[in-house]
């Protein structure tokens, strides 16, 4: 069973969009819950994305991607 990683609707304020700056783990890596996995940036404001749930990392968008709230970058299986 595959969780995703989704981007909270509640992260930030208003409807800008955000560019995935940096994944920390990478695709096919094993990780923990809680585990930062990528970081994210929207009107100058950085936020960390961790893992919902353990397992194995599978990455759909890639670095510099542009996402809104409610995207799925990520899942883990």
């Amino acid at each position: 069973m595959s969780t995703p990683i989704v981007i909270a609707d509640d992260l930030w304020d208003g409807d800008a969009e955000a560019v995935i700056t940096a994944w920390l783990v990478s695709d096919g890596a094993e990780v923990a819950p809680g585990d930062l996995v990528a970081e994210i940036m929207s009107e100058k404001a950085q936020f960390e994305i961790e893992a919902p749930v353990a397992g194995v990392l599978k990455i759909l968008a890639g670095e510099d991607a542009v996402i809104g709230k409610g995207a799925t970058i990520g899942v883990v299986a």
